[in-house]
């Protein structure tokens, strides 16, 4: 009884208070039958879960069967409620789906179990196996630990399930009797007497009543059953003697069975007890979670709250008139901060992670343009190794996605910062492509030509360590191939190839850890915590997706993982192919014609790609040679080696790869082509610009004199770089105005605001106000809540507040909801009041924008906040208001 009482706990600690559960068939299977030497006379152990009718239908999808009645195994009819076993011992397998509730006796016992909180026993029947007489043992499983002073509803309500044991009777008796009974003297009968009119004999066989047995009362531990045992001898006594060692032997079965009772009810309280300390236990860890999650929000706040100010203040001293010595200091000890800001951000993500708080947003973005920033953040460093950068992105995957692009951006930005770390020479490429494409290049793999053969088809030439080469990638975006497009959901297959140092094999399983590296001295050599691999890989997860690597010491790694996103809505093909979020620069290229010249295919395509984005018509070309003639043919000719070429005399201008066929190859190409020779068409001399990785000073002479523009592309490219080189070279307007018009529009919605700046950290006011003020902004500071409550009281001049969380007295929550409910006070007058309010706030834990919209606050700031930040949120406020 001990054992079965225990298997209820165990199910309800571990199916029921487990989400997800830790149970399933298979488990309760192997672990009733390797425990069933503890249970000799149970012949069968299962659990039934409960189940009401408004419920059946989802639990019958999500277990595959239909619930049947026990007698004629057909579809249970429609009840209240039903008990059908999910778990079951192998030896009784075949009650699996049987509703426990649809026998009248079983019915009965289940309803008597949940209500008393206890075990309690069936009438005898026949085993299946043994054909023993025997009693179904039942215990009531309940979803939470049930207190001894609960009343019979409170039980009822608390149960969810039931666990049942067939326990073997006769074989109990025969156990315990053995030596009493062994010669055959001492015939014993164990009768079920709860209806006295009819007792059922549960052991023993029925003989002549000839008045001369023994009655002793049994409890079994069930109040409803009633049971008592009857001794007598096999044959009439033949002297006193007998007599005597009859009743002795009585009394020494009385005085086993009482031990045995009084053992159980020691055990049970035993367990009781181990199960009541387990559950304290349990609240003191999800307390000492709260804790920590508490503890570092209060770090994060009281660390990011200076660095708010040392950053706030390195950029306003920026501002200043500074000598070389001087800006170069300030800028070190800003890019220090940023490092550290960035550190402690990792570090929360780990934790919001490990506490299951990190909240995935759902908004239209556009992943080119996410990862043209990207490129741009390592662009300096890669330009100075000479390392190739580069990003692709298939045609196919939509302009628009919807899904978190801050935390996209965070994959992608760890994965490449990763591959800036520890490459050397080679290249780094970017790939972004449908699922589906992957599949394809898969299968095609199968028949593919050996490894080495195809170390040249790559960005750099230089081998990699994926299986599948960029190549065949980009093979399988060229193949037309058709693909429904019904689903509202898209899955991406993004890569990160690089030709660094690669992983040893004995450090590639732990590369995921948090905080592991591949060995003690990676941190010293190339720097990091190791933990932005363990913070992808979280963030992958939780988009439906997955993540893995393919590395080779001393070659390189591709590390590669699929997104689950959704479509962005309906957005044409045209649109699809030439994505960007400036739109404006599509109506701008597209009477433009290029050509691109490149040996390197890989390298080609990923320039046609950049190029057509910016709605470009463009023709590539790989030989030196056919580049001549096709610029320089008196007639249309066309490159049979191209698959997308223009007319001749149509070029407006002319891309040249500075290592096309090798090293500074590119430079001298334009030099070939002399003005005389060109002379002889009545087409304009076009355009000639270089792209390169990286020059120095001498090749940017030797490229003017060659007959390039001076404007040269440098990589990675990105569209917005390659739209401003063009509109330089081709004249079509100040190329720089990209590059102002966020801090323009900043300055437009901000000149002439009142802005009132709430924190009660006095450098914190001061830097807001400086950031507010470079653009144009009247800017007042309080520093309390209740002082804010003062001045935005209607009528008041503000046009937007910028309000700390966490403050003394009153936080900024507190001061909103005050502030909002002065404002509906005031509704009744000819104007609305609802002044804009901005948390500003460092708790990264605690500040979600849900949290704020509770509050009644229009968004939030994140401290420290930069100029980019500050655009985003003041333009969601102010120019709605404008």
């Amino acid at each position: 009884m001990n054992h079965v009482h225990a298997l209820a706990i165990l199910v309800s600690t571990f199916y029921v208070g487990r989400h997800p559960s830790a149970l399933n068939q298979d488990i309760f299977a192997e672990y009733t039958a390797r425990t069933a030497f503890e249970r000799p006379l149970i012949t069968g152990v299962a659990y039934a879960h409960r189940v009401f009718h408004h419920e059946r239908e989802a639990f019958e999808k999500e277990q595959g069967w239909t619930i049947k009645t026990m007698h004629s195994k057909e579809p249970s009819p429609v009840h209240d409620e039903y008990a059908p076993t999910i778990f079951s011992q192998e030896t009784i397998g075949y009650i699996v789906s049987l509703d426990m509730m649809s026998g009248e006796e079983d019915r009965d016992n289940i309803l008597r179990a949940r209500a008393s909180g206890k075990g309690v026993l069936t009438g005898p029947f026949r085993l299946l196996k043994s054909n023993h007489l025997g009693v179904v043992l039942t215990f009531a499983v309940y979803k939470e630990d049930v207190q001894p002073k609960a009343t019979t509803e409170e039980k009822i309500n608390a149960a969810v399930g039931y666990l049942g044991g067939a326990f073997d009777f006769e074989s109990l008796v025969d156990n315990l009797l053995v030596q009493l009974s062994k010669n055959g003297d001492i015939l014993v009968n164990v009768y079920d007497i709860t209806n006295m009119s009819r007792p059922l004999i549960m052991y023993g066989i029925e003989d002549r009543d000839d008045g001369l047995f023994h009655v002793s009362p049994l409890d079994f531990g069930d109040p409803f059953r009633k049971h008592e045992m009857r001794c007598r001898l096999a044959s009439k006594v033949p002297q006193p003697t007998l007599a005597l060692g009859f009743a002795t032997g009585v009394l020494a079965f009385v005085a086993l069975i009482c031990a045995m009772v009084y053992n159980a009810h020691k055990h049970v309280k035993k367990v009781e007890e181990d199960y009541r300390k387990m559950e304290e236990l349990k609240v003191q860890a999800e307390a000492a979670d709260v804790a920590k999650s508490q503890f570092l929000a209060t770090v994060s706040h009281e660390i990011r709250t200076p660095m708010n100010g040392v950053l706030g203040m390195l950029q306003m001293l920026l501002n200043t008139q500074l000598d070389a010595t001087q800006q170069d200091f300030a800028t070190t000890a800003q890019a220090s901060g940023k490092a550290l800001v960035t550190l402690i951000n990792e570090v929360l993500d780990q934790a919001k992670i490990e506490s299951g708080r990190i909240e995935l947003e759902a908004v239209p973005f556009d992943l080119r343009a996410i990862l043209d920033d990207v490129l741009s953040l390592f662009c300096g460093k890669t330009r100075g190794e000479g390392i190739e950068l580069a990003a692709y992105v298939s045609e196919r995957v939509p302009s628009t996605l919807i899904g978190d692009p801050g935390r996209i951006r965070q994959i992608i930005t760890n994965l490449v910062g990763n591959s800036v770390k520890f490459t050397e020479s080679g290249h780094i490429f970017v790939c972004v492509h449908l699922w589906e494409e992957m599949e394809s290049v898969q299968r095609m793999s199968l028949e593919a030509t050996p490894r080495l053969a195809k170390s040249r088809n790559t960005l750099s030439g230089h081998a990699v360590a994926n299986r599948r080469s960029s190549w065949d990638l980009l093979l399988a975006n060229k193949r037309q191939w058709c693909m429904e497009q019904k689903s509202s959901e898209v899955k991406l297959f993004i890569s990160v190839e690089d030709t660094g140092v690669g992983i040893p094999l004995q450090a590639q399983q732990r590369i995921f850890m948090p905080f592991m590296q591949a060995d003690s001295s990676t941190s010293r050599t190339y720097g990091g915590t190791g933990i932005g691999l363990s913070i992808s890989w979280c963030l992958v997860e939780l988009m439906k997706g997955e993540m893995h690597f393919e590395s080779q010491e001393g070659v390189g790694s591709t590390f590669s993982c699929s997104l689950v996103l959704k479509r962005g809505g309906d957005v044409s093909l045209e649109e699809d192919k030439c994505s960007l979020s400036d739109r404006t620069l599509l109506t701008k290229f597209k009477d433009i014609k290029a050509l691109i010249i490149d040996g390197a295919a890989v390298r080609l395509e990923v320039s046609r790609y950049h190029l057509q984005r910016l709605g470009l018509q463009v023709s590539t070309i790989s030989d030196s040679n056919l580049a001549l003639e096709y610029l320089t043919c008196e007639s249309n000719g066309y490159s049979s080696r191209d698959d997308n070429t223009l007319p001749h005399g149509k070029v407006d201008v002319v891309l040249v790869e500075k290592d096309a066929w090798g090293h500074s190859s590119g430079l001298n190409f334009p030099s070939l082509l002399s003005k005389e020779r060109w002379s002889g068409t009545n087409v304009p001399f076009p355009k000639f610009l270089l792209m390169a990785t990286s020059m120095t000073s001498t090749e940017c002479e030797t490229a003017k004199l060659m007959g390039y523009v001076d404007t040269i592309v440098m990589k990675p490219l990105r569209a917005s770089m390659i739209a401003a080189c063009l509109q330089q070279v081709i004249g079509m307007g100040d190329s720089s105005r990209q590059e102002r018009e966020k801090p323009g529009n900043l300055r437009n919605l901000l000149c002439g605001k009142n802005i009132l700046v709430v924190d009660d950290n006095r450098v914190n006011r001061i830097v807001a106000a400086g950031a507010l003020k470079k653009y144009g902004a009247h800017v007042e500071c309080a520093d309390s809540g209740k002082a804010a409550i003062a001045l935005l009281g209607p009528p008041h001049k503000f046009d937007a507040c910028f309000m700390d969380i966490q403050m003394p007295e009153m936080d900024g929550f507190e001061a909103t909801g005050n502030i909002r409910k002065l404002e509906e006070l005031a509704k009744d007058t000819d104007r609305v009041w609802h002044v804009p309010i901005l948390a500003m706030t460092a708790d990264v834990i605690q500040a979600t924008y849900d949290e704020c919209v509770r509050c009644k606050m229009d968004g939030y700031v994140s401290k420290p906040f930069e100029e980019e930040q500050l655009y985003n949120a003041v333009s969601q406020v102010l120019s709605t208001r404008t």
